[in-house]
């Protein structure tokens, strides 16, 4: 015999009240998570908004008490890092090859792409090579337009050899994999892996176990001879402005002085957001930071 949905008495099938109850019980933890922060300062109010706490609340399962525990020790460790507050300057020479940039173009969604290419690296310094990738980070999201939370990273395996020197150490990988899961929650939409070699497996092999099961998955393995995977890049990229190394049609070529112009312009940009003049510059190894 054919039923009619069941319906509640605003007319509101059970599919939809079920919405309901769990976006009202999203916004009561929502609640308790910021009455349970306490008093922050300016910077650190400007960095804990709302979608922050959503972020940190949705890489947790939405349970509160582990949400706090995960964002104290962000805070914790903006505090110390001063992710914020790193310059272009002081990470300059770790951006000359290219081998990790904010692209000059977008996704479907208009999401920020950062473009990363391992066998241009250019330095032996794991702790500046981090510290250069936080600053991306921090200038990706400060990039996003209105309303989108996330970005997107490409990375190019082109030239890429365990025997070039241009390995990254599992130590590496680790303390990336940390600081992105740990501290940029649900910052990342998809990295793209593209045409990886078959020698890679061994060093992914090892990684993939650092990664929570909500970034494994965002994980794509993207190869040019599979339409299949290409596919996937499709329907995330216009084909039209994809570089050709990704399988696009734009020849682009990376220019270090056209990059450092345009990393030092986003640099006043943070400065006007965070309030920050000369003198607090001069001073900034006192502040604090959220």
């Amino acid at each position: 015999m054919f039923r009619w949905p069941l319906r509640s008495a605003s007319g509101k099938d059970a599919k939809e009240v079920e919405e309901m109850v769990e976006d009202n019980d999203k916004e009561e933890k929502l609640f308790h998570l910021k009455t349970s922060i306490g008093t922050l300062s300016k910077r650190e109010s400007l960095f804990c908004d709302d979608s922050c706490l959503k972020r940190y609340l949705e890489a947790r399962n939405w349970n509160v008490d582990k949400a706090k525990k995960m964002l104290e020790e962000t805070m914790k460790w903006r505090s110390v890092y001063k992710p914020e507050e790193i310059r272009w300057h002081e990470v300059c020479t770790e951006g000359e090859t290219g081998k990790v940039y904010r692209a000059n173009f977008h996704d479907h969604e208009g999401r920020t792409v950062i473009v990363m290419k391992p066998a241009k690296q250019n330095t032996k310094s794991q702790d500046n090579q981090v510290r250069h990738l936080v600053y991306l980070l921090e200038n990706a999201i400060l990039n996003l337009p209105e309303g989108l939370e996330q970005m997107v990273w490409l990375i190019d395996f082109t030239g890429w050899s365990m025997t070039k020197g241009t390995t990254v150490p599992i130590k590496t990988a680790k303390e990336t994999i940390d600081v992105l899961q740990n501290h940029y929650p649900e910052r990342l939409s998809s990295a793209f892996f593209f045409n990886p070699p078959r020698i890679f497996e061994a060093f992914w092999k090892v990684v993939k176990y650092f990664l929570d099961p909500k970034t494994f998955q965002k994980v794509k393995f993207i190869y040019s001879k599979d339409e299949k995977s290409i596919e996937q890049l499709k329907k995330n990229f216009d084909f039209n402005i994809l570089p050709v190394e990704f399988g696009g049609e734009t020849v682009y070529e990376f220019n270090q002085n056209e990059n450092s112009i345009l990393m030092s312009n986003d640099d006043i940009k943070m400065d006007t957001l965070l309030g920050l003049n000369k003198e607090d510059k001069s001073h900034s190894s006192t502040g604090n930071s959220g």
